[in-house]
């Protein structure tokens, strides 16, 4: 077994990591700075808590509620750029800003898979919870087909935005909204069959009928169905984690069965975001990804 890797995302011209700390993250999305928690952050602040009260929006808690506080100057939305992508950054009532910039490694090491397989045929990927979209626009400007899959209906909007402002909405993508198992047990019976799969599962969430999701319950189950809608050639699959509580050993375990049937290599390890203050590293979720090279 290979070592653990750390993919570490550092400072671009629109996101930047500030500082961290005292349970928080000091954020630039554009020209906004953004303070909003992070548990990871078990550790002192570099920056004195004067810079961190200038933030354009704070989100912070009262009671067991929590929101944003904004500055007037602060919209409901903005665009930047981020590896080569436009996104709207909003500020949600989770904290969340609908960029995750620590998949920036996965995003490339997509784009590398698919331009390099062979198939003398389009390449189809299956984007699995695939929220605002980074890993579809990825598969897409490297020239694939995408079916992107979300039990949310404001979360594919708002792929389908990101797709739009990157140039890329007239790329071969199906915007799915349907709970990912019913949707791959359809596939298999159709015969529908795909080249790659990325998949982020959340610890606990909802289908668009209200259909429970728990990762505990519900992960094996979906990893055979997942097995059984690649297609006689993979090139890649992809398994994203964040919030559940497990090990990035635990989703490689989960590929091996990949290895023993077409071959290739698996990694695994962390995704960190590298400040530019202090220089040190917020993890911000685990990986593992099998590829046929």
């Amino acid at each position: 077994m290979d070592d653990l890797k750390i993919l570490k995302t550092s400072a671009s011209a629109d996101y930047e990591l500030l500082d961290s700390g005292e349970g928080k993250k000091l954020e630039r999305y554009g020209k906004f700075i953004l303070s909003r928690p992070d548990p990871q952050a078990l550790w002192n602040k570099s920056l004195p808590n004067g810079e961190w009260q200038k933030a354009d929006a704070i989100f912070a808690h009262s009671g067991t509620k929590g929101g944003w506080k904004k500055k007037p100057n602060v919209p409901e939305k903005w665009k930047i750029e981020f590896e080569g992508f436009s996104f709207f950054v909003k500020p949600t009532a989770f904290k969340h800003t609908g960029l995750f910039p620590e998949q920036e490694s996965n995003w490339q090491w997509i784009v590398k898979n698919i331009k390099s397989a062979n198939l003398n045929r389009p390449v189809s990927i299956l984007n699995l919870f695939g929220y605002t979209g980074g890993a579809t626009l990825a598969a897409l400007s490297a020239g694939a087909e995408v079916a992107h899959v979300d039990g949310s209906k404001s979360a594919i909007t708002w792929a389908k935005e990101n797709a739009t402002i990157s140039k890329l909405a007239n790329k071969p993508v199906r915007w799915i909204l349907d709970d990912v198992r019913e949707f791959v047990k359809r596939e298999i019976k159709r015969g529908v069959r795909y080249d790659g799969i990325v998949m982020d599962p959340p610890a606990f969430g909802h289908g668009p009928k209200k259909e429970l999701w728990k990762i505990e319950d519900d992960f094996l189950g979906l990893m055979k169905l997942c097995e059984d809608v690649l297609s006689d050639t993979p090139i890649f699959f992809l398994i994203n984690g964040y919030s559940a509580g497990y090990s990035a050993i635990a989703y490689e375990n989960n590929l091996f069965p990949l290895v023993g049937k077409f071959g290739g290599t698996i990694e695994k390890g962390e995704l960190v975001i590298e400040e530019s203050v202090g220089g040190r590293f917020l993890p911000a979720g685990i990986f593992a990804r099998w590829s046929c090279s």
